[in-house]
């Protein structure tokens, strides 16, 4: 393997950690703002999309 083979191997795999890691915490977040807005509706709050298209 060459010094350009394996600069190109490191190069995609630490984009490949990266965009992993970006995937990760967009679900996280993603499952955190479920429940949040779950928590809300059990509350009793309303969403403002259901409120009809009054402006």
């Amino acid at each position: 393997m060459s010094a350009h083979d394996a600069y190109v191997a490191a190069a995609y795999g630490i984009t490949f950690i990266v965009l992993a890691g970006l995937v990760v915490a967009v679900l996280a977040d993603q499952r955190g703002r479920k429940q949040e807005l779950a928590e809300l509706e059990r509350q009793g709050e309303r969403r403002r999309s259901d409120r009809g298209a009054a402006y």
